[in-house]
């Protein structure tokens, strides 16, 4: 039997990098994925292809999740189709560089608005309906330069803690209650928000890494099964990091 075998989950960020992995992960294990992204159905069109290459259903869902009205349309569209989402990942994010003294309150509103404020959009609009039915999962993908902090990365650093921040107070809001929430906080894995990253700071964060490479998204997506699966049941409030040693706890 299929781990996620009937499942249906919501993957923000899905069309590309971790959240693709997670999508495609997901799919080979049973569920059905909506891919919730702010990119054009089109350029969706792979990650469709791979959840149907496994046997599930797919559906693509145009969503700013910064945006309270595109995340309502989403939670919306995903109900009528499927009639219940049971997994809810928070995934989509963004990243960009400045020191704190030069940045400018678009830029900090910019990765903010995504980063934290889409986690806890997406998370509003479609944990009702697992509360009510006593049975869901919330996986927020955050990062280990939020438990670190990052150098010019001060709004990213801070949009990532409070990720994890949200990540707890909603356990231990909603574990009793038969929803599970728990975060990944990867470290530096090779995707496309890495690629875009520039040279020196990509330079500098691998010097620091005792592991000496970069991570590859097939080492995040077997945590993204396990707190998703059975296996998960007992995970609450937790941050699990697949970070090639950044962090150690």
């Amino acid at each position: 039997m299929k781990q996620l075998q009937g499942m249906v989950a919501v993957v923000t960020g899905a069309a590309s990098g971790i959240g693709k992995g997670i999508a495609l992960a997901y799919a080979e294990e049973g569920a059905s994925i909506i891919v919730a992204d702010r990119v054009t159905a089109a350029e969706a069109e792979e990650v469709l292809a791979g959840v149907r290459s496994f046997g599930s259903q797919s559906m693509f869902i145009s969503t700013d999740v910064s945006d309270e009205a595109s995340v309502h349309s989403m939670a919306e569209q995903a109900l009528a189709r499927f009639g219940r989402v049971d997994i809810l990942v928070n995934n989509a994010g963004i990243f960009t560089e400045s020191l704190i003294e030069d940045m400018s309150v678009a830029t900090w509103d910019r990765v903010i608005n995504t980063n934290l404020r889409g986690t806890f959009l997406c998370t509003r609009a479609l944990i009702g309906q697992m509360l009510e039915r006593g049975n869901g999962r919330i996986i927020n993908i955050a990062s280990q330069i939020g438990q670190i902090g990052g150098h010019s990365a001060g709004h990213y650093a801070a949009s990532k803690a409070g990720v994890i921040g949200l990540t707890k107070s909603l356990a231990r809001e909603v574990s009793a209650r038969g929803v599970l929430v728990n975060a990944i906080a990867p470290g530096p894995i090779e995707t496309p928000l890495l690629a875009s990253e520039s040279e020196p700071w990509r330079n500098a964060k691998l010097a620091e890494l005792p592991i000496g490479r970069f991570g590859t998204v097939a080492e995040i997506t077997p945590t993204a099964v396990l707190l998703a699966s059975a296996g998960g049941s007992y995970y609450v409030g937790q941050t699990l990091g697949p970070n090639g040693g950044d962090v150690m706890l």
